[in-house]
């Protein structure tokens, strides 16, 4: 990596050096003093990139921190550079009269800049200025999650991530674009917008177009093929043993709950009525599981995910919801389990880590109520599961270890456990130094709905500022 960052700074001096020659060639000395006063003129900008297979790009617009050459005429002289009215340093060195070097300030204000001086390069020199409208853009936009991926046409998503500012469309799996009541947060932290009809069940990425660019979301969108179970027929649940802590088909509920995305048919709620209240420091007092052995299919043929997809490329979903009457909050967590092999009660023991337990109501180290107006989407890469995150070559996984794993276990039920056992904070955070933190098991009657469990792709497509130019790369 050093190596690289080295030749990097020295293809790019090398490059700046190339320039600023053919530049010099271009004035002789005795023309500075004319030159000085002569007006300023644009004809063109060059992205300066060295890393890049086109070091020298010709653009129409540059992000904050990028390295842009002007060229034109009349640039002897030159005193300030200002991008969107922000002053931005530039080295006297690489000005000739014919062009000039200058990197975008991090600092510059793009969105938030005033309109007189947004989009704009503004030259001084002590004989006049002169202002070229060129578009700048803030650091390329990402998305980094959406509250519910699966959710019905008409119903409203949340979509979270950074610079999306200025959404002004957004493609739906099956190509189809929403331009309208799209509603944003000034500082580009999030936008909601409507889903529509008729996006495909094959599923894929959203693709928003936005101030700074374009971006994509995980391809997890709508990815009903990877269903394991949705307790309406997709995914067949399995029963046994003990009905006292097992939730059974007949505990099943349909009540439509949920605002905003609201519930999907039968769902299974954790604890069961039956189960309540749960007392202090009891494990596996609810549970639910796939069928298991012989029924479930998680094969790339039926979940559509390649098995050479990396581990953290992939992983498991659930729709959630905890009403704001009963909130979850200081007991309780609900353990996935990629197998039935845990007796219940540890955290994640030595020899059997097939697990990840979910505990939403654990922030910033405090305990602090958790609930939502609608169903939410759980997202838990298989990377996250401490079975795989403890190996040391975790990063050379794939979907095929995750397969394995469960192939070879006795039991492949996948499922949920409810446990409401004392924890420490270290537990969640994964630091020792949070091992004095205690969260001791209290009775409690909270109710914990959910649904949809699905294997997804969490793969994000690509994107280039120039698409049009990536042969020539």
């Amino acid at each position: 990596m050093k190596s690289l960052l080295i030749n990097n700074s020295l293809r790019t001096l090398s490059l700046l050096f190339s320039i600023f020659i053919g530049s010099l060639a271009l004035v002789s000395c005795s023309d500075d003093d004319n030159n000085s006063v002569a007006s300023m003129a644009v004809t063109s900008v060059y992205l300066e990139d060295a890393a890049s297979k086109v070091p020298d790009r010709l653009v129409e617009f540059a992000r904050l921190g990028q390295l842009i050459r002007v060229e034109g005429e009349g640039f002897t002289g030159l005193k300030k550079i200002y991008v969107n009215g922000y002053s931005c340093y530039f080295n006297p060195v690489f000005v000739s009269d014919k062009s000039f070097i200058v990197s975008i300030n991090k600092n510059v204000p793009t969105t938030e800049a005033d309109e007189s001086v947004r989009n704009t390069i503004r030259l001084v020199k002590d004989s006049g200025e002169y202002t070229y409208k060129f578009t700048i853009r803030s650091s390329a936009p990402t998305i980094s999650s959406i509250s519910n991926t699966m959710p019905k046409a008409g119903e409203p998503i949340i979509v979270y991530g950074t610079g999306l500012e200025e959404v002004t469309k957004v493609v739906f799996p099956g190509n189809i674009e929403v331009t309208s009541g799209i509603t944003q947060s000034d500082d580009g932290a999030y936008f909601m917008v409507t889903v529509p009809e008729n996006v495909s069940d094959n599923g894929g990425s959203l693709f928003v177009e936005c101030a700074n660019g374009g971006a994509y979301s995980p391809a997890y969108f709508n990815y009903k093929r990877g269903i394991i179970l949705d307790f309406d027929g997709k995914g067949q649940q399995g029963s046994w043993g003990s009905s006292a802590s097992m939730v059974e088909p007949a505990d099943l509920e349909s009540a439509v709950i949920g605002e905003g995305n609201v519930s999907q048919g039968n769902y299974c709620v954790l604890p069961a009525a039956k189960q309540l209240p749960v007392s202090a420091g009891k494990n596996r007092c609810a549970e639910v599981w796939t069928a298991g052995n012989g029924v479930d299919d998680w094969s790339e043929a039926t979940l559509g995910i390649p098995y050479t997809t990396k581990i953290d490329s992939v992983g498991f979903q659930f729709d959630v919801y905890v009403p704001a009457t009963t909130p979850w909050s200081e007991t309780g967590f609900l353990k996935l389990c990629l197998i039935n092999g845990l007796n219940g009660g540890e955290w994640a023991s030595s020899d059997n880590k097939q697990c990840y337990n979910y505990v939403p109501w654990v922030s910033e180290k405090k305990a602090v109520p958790y609930y939502s107006s609608g169903w939410v989407t759980v997202t838990v890469p298989f990377s996250k599961f401490y079975y795989f995150a403890a190996k040391a070559d975790v990063s050379s996984l794939t979907f095929a270890d995750v397969v394995a794993l469960r192939t070879a276990a006795s039991y492949s039920n996948f499922g949920f456990y409810f446990e409401n056992s004392d924890f420490t904070l270290d537990k969640v955070t994964g630091s020792s130094t949070d091992a004095t933190v205690e969260f001791p098991s209290k009775e409690t009657s909270v109710r914990i709905y959910v649904d949809n469990w699905r294997v997804v792709p969490l793969s994000v497509p690509a994107y280039s500022d120039f698409p049009s130019q990536t042969i020539a790369e």
